[in-house]
């Protein structure tokens, strides 16, 4: 049997789960969080257990809700009952309380849930977007993110270094709690293992983010999570999730101040440099070059960034350009196409994201390169006027500013389905 392409055969928990997803016998466990190198309690992480079916993992549950379009429902009872087992444990006022939330999910804010809203009055509360499908639900968690914005709740991206997905969305998402992977603490250093933290750290440095250590279970674990600059953490040397002990003692505990990355807003990447002294002239020609470079350099760069292309319309997307949008798609985590009748046939792992016909996009074109150490953009629009396809000219600006970049970016991934 499958729901929404996600197997399940007849003989498995399939009854089981259909129960765990309306959030029947959902209960918290919380595990203590602990700031470095102190060792004080500032809070807790509230983590969705199924006890009555303890056969059943949350990774199980919802993958099997989002397969049967029932998340948004589950997620929202995971977080009341977790912000509600707080409240009822005794978890003091000021206490770091992390829940974990799905980026599939929609989110129900302070004005709608009372429970939510006395959560926020009394913790300082955090929202952990897990590392389940980050980049499926774009708009959602767009919409997610600028939701808890408003409405003053700390945002942690979790496991950050578990796939290149999480570490291509610190810029767009900018949140103010980094969760290092488990992996990074626990494993022995490596190569690779130090270019991911490297990325993290470069973040930090450019945003202020506070970064947790995950999986801390012996002295040398400790030891690692503070080579990588954390500064909070939490794993079974502190303690195992469990019900609230009943003299629970915390800190005060409050998020950094991380000023959101794209500070400004925009329809499309040209309103960004409209105005901007450097904007030059130049025929298509020029900017095929120079979006070739780019992309050049997206393909050799060790620390895979995203790839986002706006290109007018399809017919420039030809057997070249599609071979080696197929090559980038490899390795980047992200590689998506913007533009009017595309039609089928994008190579594998590229979205080809379908324009209107009055998006004001499409006369533009716009070649961005994002990620932890990369950020070069190619922004243009097409001056009006007849103009053959050899002589057509193009307003532009080539920028390597991240935070124009990662508006842009914002302004495309609003637009991925």
């Amino acid at each position: 049997m499958s729901a929404n392409g996600v197997r399940w055969d007849v003989g498995d928990d399939r009854l089981d789960l259909d129960d765990a997803v309306t959030g029947e016998g959902v209960a918290p466990v919380f595990q203590p969080i602990v700031s470095l190198p102190a060792r004080t309690t500032v809070g807790f992480e509230a983590l969705a257990r199924w006890p009555g079916q303890p056969h059943l993992g949350p990774q199980s549950v919802f993958a099997y809700a989002e397969a049967t379009h029932r998340v948004t429902e589950l997620d929202r009872m995971c977080i009341d009952r977790a912000v509600d087992g707080a409240l009822r444990g005794g978890l003091p006022e000021g206490a770091l309380l992390g829940v974990n939330s799905e980026p599939a999910s929609d989110y129900t804010g302070r004005a709608d849930s009372e429970i939510l809203q006395r959560g926020h009055e009394k913790f300082a509360l955090v929202f952990e977007l897990t590392e389940r499908n980050l980049l499926d639900h774009l708009p959602t968690l767009l919409r997610k993110v600028a939701a808890l914005r408003a409405d003053g709740i700390a945002i942690a991206l979790d496991d950050i270094g578990a796939n290149p997905e999480s570490l291509a969305l610190l810029d767009i998402v900018c949140p103010e709690v980094i969760k290092l992977a488990m992996n990074l603490i626990q494993a022995p250093p490596t190569v690779d293992i130090a270019r991911t933290a490297a990325a993290i750290m470069a973040h930090r440095e450019r945003h202020g983010t506070l970064i947790v250590a995950e999986g801390i279970e012996t002295e040398q674990h400790y030891e690692q999570a503070l080579a990588w600059g954390a500064t909070l953490g939490q794993g079974f040397l502190f303690g195992r999730p469990a019900p609230l002990p009943a003299d629970t003692h915390t800190a005060r505990w409050s998020a950094p101040v991380v000023p959101s990355c794209d500070t400004q807003t925009c329809a499309t990447p040209f309103d960004l440099i409209a105005e901007d002294p450097s904007l030059r002239t130049a025929t298509r020609r020029t900017l095929a070059a120079i979006s070739e470079h780019l992309e050049d350099q997206a393909r050799s760069s060790t620390d895979t960034p995203m790839v986002l292309t706006a290109l007018q319309e399809g017919i420039h997307f030809g057997p070249t350009l599609r071979d080696r949008y197929g090559v980038l798609a490899k390795t980047c985590p992200l590689v998506a196409v913007f533009g009017r009748h595309l039609g089928d046939g994008a190579p594998s792992g590229v979205r080809a994201v379908e324009l209107a016909a009055d998006d004001p996009l499409a006369d533009q074109w716009a070649v961005l390169t994002i990620g932890p150490h990369t950020a070069a953009a190619l922004i243009a629009r097409e001056r009006p006027g007849p103009a053959t396809a050899r002589d057509r000219h193009f307003d532009f600006v080539v920028t390597h500013d991240r935070a124009v970049i990662t508006a842009a970016a914002v302004a495309l991934l609003k637009r991925v389905p």
